[in-house]
């Protein structure tokens, strides 16, 4: 069985991309998914000087040896005024001094989600323009727009919107399993 490494890149406890990623599991016909909380991984702010004094953090060590084991990637990128939570980006700073491909060119669903109409979409721009660079091979990403809207406690309530992320959930299975 292929192994998932998914991330919320948020630290907030109600996270609504973790709640789109959750829903996500669901889905998967075949995989297993590893679920990483970055509040499991509390890092220093990213700075040459703090690493140069203290070397690379443990917790940056445990998840660089997480994402060897790894077949792909399910990423849920929370927007904070249009681009990555600050904690994510840390997150990423600091493993990519480890491994720049921190992504291990393996194949990646990316998700996000907001409250507003475009659900998180620029977030998944610069993501998909970025982490190729990163190592990724972005098969497929998805947007939830308005969530408040669009998904309740069944999880998506929109039909068109829970069957594009099926389609896209399938694209992503279909490439970790041709690997």
């Amino acid at each position: 069985m292929k192994k998932v490494i998914s991330i919320v890149g948020s630290n907030s406890q109600q996270s609504i991309n973790k709640q789109l990623i959750n829903y996500t599991y669901g889905l998967f016909e075949k995989a297993h998914v590893i679920s990483i909380d970055l509040n499991d991984y509390v890092l220093p702010i990213y700075g040459i000087d703090f690493e140069s004094e203290n070397g690379i953090p443990a917790p940056v060590k445990r998840l660089d040896k997480l994402f060897n084991q790894a077949d792909g990637f399910v990423v849920a990128l929370a927007e904070h005024n249009g681009s990555y939570a600050a904690v994510f980006k840390n997150t990423i700073d600091w493993l990519s001094r480890v491994n720049m491909k921190i992504w291990r060119e393996k194949p990646m669903l990316l998700l996000a989600t907001s409250p507003g109409g475009r659900g998180g979409a620029t977030v998944l721009h610069t993501a998909k323009a970025y982490f190729p660079y990163l190592g990724s091979h972005v098969v497929a990403d998805f947007s939830l727009p308005n969530f408040y809207d669009n998904f309740s406690e069944d999880g998506i309530s929109n039909p068109a919107y829970r069957d594009e992320l099926k389609q896209k959930t399938l694209l992503f299975e279909e490439q970790l399993y041709s690997l």
